[in-house]
């Protein structure tokens, strides 16, 4: 049987330099319903003590339609101050350009005010990688890589990536910017597949970008069935995990891992025993097989 690797137990983060591990976890929910620092600060560490070393937030995270903008990021600061020391065992990845309810501003002076806005709330000299939300479609690229080449020139940001832009989106910021981007942070999960055929994970290897993979377990529908595609992709899955006594998450995530362009899942769980299990998925190894299967599952056809 013909087995695909494991996944390395850190990698580079695209060309910037950085060392991160194959695996991500994501604070979209961390400061929902009230979470205290000691809270967040042991989910922090929950991440970290399993090897989880790239953490990814937003300055929207927290916004609930009224109010919360820069929550997330906020609580990250607060345990940031009190325990200094984790600062240096982390990538500090965050996310800025939405704007409600405009909905996305990335003219030059927003996108300034952002990124200061983001270093305060979370108590940091420089985010390690920071990243467009999602695109503008009214900011001229050139306009927007200006902005982004001064804040890694100034140390306020090492390293730059974007979420939710198309290839020729990609192509025409990248093409402007003198420090090019080094990550792409699209969804993609078992459910969601369109960027192994549309080109997107392509030109992720031929740019050398990461792609940081959002709602790796499908919104939850991973774990919750709902149509008769979302029944078969799960079965395969079932199938794969029960052979290796793994949970259906887990091989969810190792699923995306297996793929060559590097793809990091961001684990979006709030609990600590979930950030642990997920981790185990880079213990996984998938033969072409079974890897085949979840995918021609996932197309609702055969492949040609």
């Amino acid at each position: 049987m013909s087995l695909l690797p494991l996944p390395p137990a850190s990698r580079q983060l695209g060309l910037s330099g950085l060392t991160i591990s194959p695996m991500a976890w994501g604070m979209w929910r961390l400061a929902e319903a009230g979470r205290s620092v000691a809270e967040a600060a042991r989910l922090v560490h929950a991440a970290l003590d399993s090897g989880i070393t790239l953490l990814d937030t937003a300055d929207i995270y927290g916004f609930n339609g009224t109010g919360g903008f820069g929550d997330a990021e906020a609580l990250l600061g607060q345990v940031l101050a009190a325990e200094p020391g984790l600062r240096g065992q982390m990538v500090l990845a965050t996310k800025g350009g939405i704007r409600p309810p405009l909905p996305y501003d990335q003219s030059a002076d927003y996108l300034r005010s952002a990124i200061d806005a983001s270093l305060d709330r979370l108590r940091t000299d420089s985010i390690d990688l920071w990243q467009i939300h999602r695109p503008d479609i009214l900011a001229h690229p050139h306009e927007i890589a200006q902005v982004l080449d001064d804040a890694v020139a100034s140390g306020k940001v090492r390293a730059l990536g974007v979420s939710n832009f198309t290839q020729t989106q990609i192509s025409a910021l990248n093409h402007f910017l003198g420090q090019k981007l080094v990550s792409t942070q699209p969804e993609i999960s078992p459910l969601r597949i369109d960027c192994f055929e549309n080109g997107e994970l392509d030109q992720a290897m031929q740019l050398g970008l990461t792609p940081m993979a959002w709602s790796p377990l499908g919104g939850g529908r991973i774990t919750g069935v709902e149509s008769a595609r979302d029944k078969a992709v799960i079965a395969e899955l079932n199938r794969v995990a029960a052979n290796q006594d793994i949970s259906r998450a887990v091989a969810a995530y190792s699923w995306l891992l297996a793929h060559p362009a590097g793809i990091v899942p961001i684990i979006g769980s709030q609990q600590a025993r979930r950030i642990a299990e997920g981790a185990l998925a880079l213990t996984v190894q998938w033969s072409r097989t079974d890897w085949y299967s979840v995918l021609v599952a996932a197309r609702g056809e055969r492949l040609p």
